[in-house]
Order: structure tokens, then C-alpha cells, then sequence
């Protein structure tokens, strides 16, 4: 859609061919169904968010930035807001408001949106796309042809897969694919006990055996299979694939903003204040109700012990438990949970300045049907509407026009 919007803005004749019912199904989920349409960090603290080829994005980024996204969906007539980690969101928490944005502009440029149109195989003449072949018998013709069909994640938004084959017949490189921003499974009970518990301002830990691999702050929740939410996401996109018989042991520090003295001082506070209370009333305050019980029976302390006969060694440990809420992670979520796809088509074959395939002359690759990921907070989309108007500037330069 950007793409589309920026070569008919330069009076090109432009046709989306879409074989959903409707434009932007899978913009319409993401954020939760709010649209993080970029992150507001500065420029070049994208690239570490980038987790492959970030590199291949330097000239995307820098032709259109994130606040050049905000400028166009803000004259689109789309108010937008900066919240934590400087995600971007619609001031409605809609993510219609930008499908509907791109609709009318694509509308008001004169775009020709073909919906329920399925393309399924690209024929080559030579060096060359000849024409598109449609699943109901036609097929299309074009001067220059941009694959930007997604990767496989959620594919019941249409994202199965099509543009891996379609670059393949081409004779392009597909990096092997894997699900990337998934919810993790978990080995124990007692996690599927918490579902549904959402944790804020929490420190989530991952180790293979001793080695730290990830440590991040933020959000997380509990599932009846294990865990999910951005914090979740984020270390799933660090982690190395997990294979079968591996265990990666996850701690999560439930009161981060506090040492071990401090929390065991606010421990002294409350037990003082209430010497005759039972162990697992007198902590009651400190967590919450459904996870009261899962953190009193990992505990060392009998929580029908009145808390003056409490030990110094009791309390310490129950307040390391506190700062180390333990896990074991055993495996990731499969590409139907999944927020992206990792892998695709390889980006060694596809020049970075124009978006153009360095093995067909008028084939163009934009968004995560190329071997490209981020990681959560809007940098994924990002890369969708930089690598959209690199692929416009590199069409319209090939059809020897300048772009905007």
C-alpha cells in the first residue's frame, strides 16, 4: 500500500493485487488490534533493534524514517501518540483509523485495488516477469512487478507463504523460515495455574546453563501453555532456536525496583506490623491474588507460620524467590502465534538502494518476504513502510522518472 501510494503520487498507473476480501487484514491485528505503526527512538537506534541484515536497511531507513511515517499518517488525518519504549499508536487505539488512512489515499491517488485476486505463480521470459497467473484463470501484466505478500505468520490473514514461492521460481534464495515474536511453552504446573496474569514492570532473565542470554524490563503474561506478552516476545527473537530435550531456565524478578536489603526490609516492615498474622496472609499485599498461592508454595516457609517465629534465613530466601520467580522454558510458539517470520528471501540477491532483484530485472521485494526482523515496538512495521517506498523509488527510477 505505501508502495502503491508513492509511485501513483509520480502519476504512475498502479494496481494491488490482493487476495484477501480486504486491504490490511494483518495490519488490522497488529498491536494488539492498536497499530504500532513505528517507534519515535532516534534513527540509529533502530539498527540494533533489527535482528537481521540490518545493514541491507540503512538506505531504506534513511530515505523514509520513522518520523516521516508519523508525518504521513498524521496528514492522512490519523492523530498519533508516543507511549513507553516511544511506541507509536493511533490517539484512537485503532488500527482501522490507518487502514482507512492508506485506503482513502490510495483511493484519492487513483490506485486500482483488485480484491479476491490471488496471484499464484510468476512467468519468466528470460530475465523477466511476463505476467502474473491468477488463481481463477487470468492473469495480469505489469511493467515492473513488487512482491510484498508478508512472511507465514498468522495465516489466516493470507500470509501462507506465497511470496517464498514466488521468489523461488524466480531462482531466488529462501532462507529457511522460523516463527519470531512467539509466546514461549513452559515446563511447569503450576504456570498454566497463573493464565492470564499480566505482570508490569517486571525483569525477565533467560539462561543455558549458566550463561545469561537474555535480560529485559517490561511486560509479560501468563498462558495455560506459558508465556507471552513484549517482554516474552522480545526474548524469543534473541533466543537461538530451541531444540528438542532443551531447557532454558527463565527467572523473572518480580520487585526489580528493590535490592534484596531493601525487599527484605519491606518484609521485616510488614511482618512487624502484624506479628501474629499467618505467613500467607501477612504477604498477601505483596502480589497478586492468583499468584499468592503458586509463590507461597515454592516458598520455604509454612504459610499457616505465624510470621514473628519467620527466620532471618526463611525470610531471606523467600525474598530471593521474589527477585528470581523461576520457570523452564522448553520451546517456542508455532507461526499461527507468531508476530513475524523469520528468514525469506535472501537480501544478498536484492540491491538495498531500489528494492530491485539482482536476478530479474523488473522483479522488487518489499517487506517481511524478505529475510528481516525486528524486534517488538513497531520497528517491524517500520521496516514494511521503509522498504515499501524504497521499492517506489527504485520502480520509478528503473521507468526513468525521479522519485519524491
Amino acid at each position: 500500500m505505501m508502495a502503491a501510494i508513492q509511485l501513483a503520487m509520480m502519476g504512475q498507473e498502479v494496481h494491488i493485487l490482493e487476495k484477501n476480501e480486504k486491504l490490511g487484514k494483518k495490519l488490522f491485528i497488529t498491536g494488539k488490534g492498536r497499530c504500532n505503526v513505528t517507534n519515535a527512538c532516534d534513527l540509529e537506534d533502530f539498527f540494533p533493534a533489527v535482528k537481521r541484515n540490518p545493514k541491507f536497511l540503512y538506505s531504506s531507513f534513511y530515505s523514509f524514517s520513522n518520523q516521516d511515517v508519523i508525518s504521513f499518517f498524521e496528514k492522512a488525518g490519523v492523530p498519533l501518540k508516543t507511549e513507553r519504549g516511544n511506541r507509536v499508536f493511533p490517539v484512537s487505539d485503532h488500527s482501522s483509523d490507518i487502514i482507512r488512512a492508506l485506503e482513502r489515499t490510495l483511493k484519492r491517488e487513483g490506485v486500482l485495488i483488485h480484491l479476491k485476486t490471488e496471484v499464484t505463480h510468476l512467468v519468466l521470459e528470460g530475465h523477466t516477469v511476463k505476467e502474473c497467473l491468477l488463481s481463477h484463470g487470468g492473469s495480469f501484466q505489469g511493467d515492473c512487478i513488487l512482491v510484498a505478500t508478508g512472511g507465514m505468520s498468522y495465516p489466516s490473514t493470507g500470509s501462507t507463504g506465497d511470496g517464498y514461492r514466488f521468489a523461488g521460481e524466480a531462482g531466488h534464495t529462501i532462507i529457511p523460515c522460523s516463527p519470531s515474536l512467539v509466546p514461549l511453552l513452559t515446563k511447569e504446573a503450576y504456570i498454566s495455574e497463573l493464565a492470564g496474569l499480566s505482570l508490569k514492570n517486571v525483569r525477565l532473565s533467560i539462561l543455558k546453563g549458566k550463561k545469561n542470554i537474555f535480560q529485559d524490563f517490561g511486560e509479560m503474561m501468563f498462558t495455560h501453555t506459558g508465556v507471552t506478552g513484549p517482554l516474552v516476545l522480545s526474548a524469543s527473537a534473541e533466543l537461538d532456536e530451541i531444540k528438542a530435550g532443551d531447557q532454558l531456565t527463565a527467572l523473572v524478578d518480580l520487585k526489580p525496583a528493590l535490592s534484596l536489603q531493601m525487599l527484605d526490609a519491606r518484609l521485616v516492615r510488614e511482618f512487624t506490623a502484624v506479628p501474629n498474622k499467618q505467613f500467607k496472609n501477612a504477604i498477601a499485599s505483596l502480589f497478586p491474588s492468583s499468584l499468592l498461592p503458586v509463590i507461597v508454595s515454592l516458598g520455604e516457609i509454612q504459610p499457616e507460620k505465624p510470621v514473628h517465629s519467620v527466620t532471618k534465613e526463611e525470610r531471606l530466601s523467600f525474598a530471593s524467590l521474589i527477585k528470581n520467580f523461576p520457570f523452564t522454558i522448553t520451546g517456542r510458539g508455532d507461526f499461527s502465534e507468531a508476530v513475524i517470520t523469520r528468514g525469506g528471501v535472501s537480501v544478498k540477491e536484492v540491491d538495498p538502494q531500489t528494492m530491485r532483484s539482482r536476478l530479474v530485472d523488473n522483479l522488487y521485494f518489499a517487506g517481511e518476504v524478505l529475510d528481516l526482523d525486528a524486534v517488538t515496538g513497531g520497528y517491524n512495521l517500520q521496516i514494511a513502510w521503509s522498504t515499501g517506498y524504497q521499492a517506489a523509488q527504485g520502480i520509478l527510477k528503473a521507468l526513468g522518472l525521479s522519485g519524491t
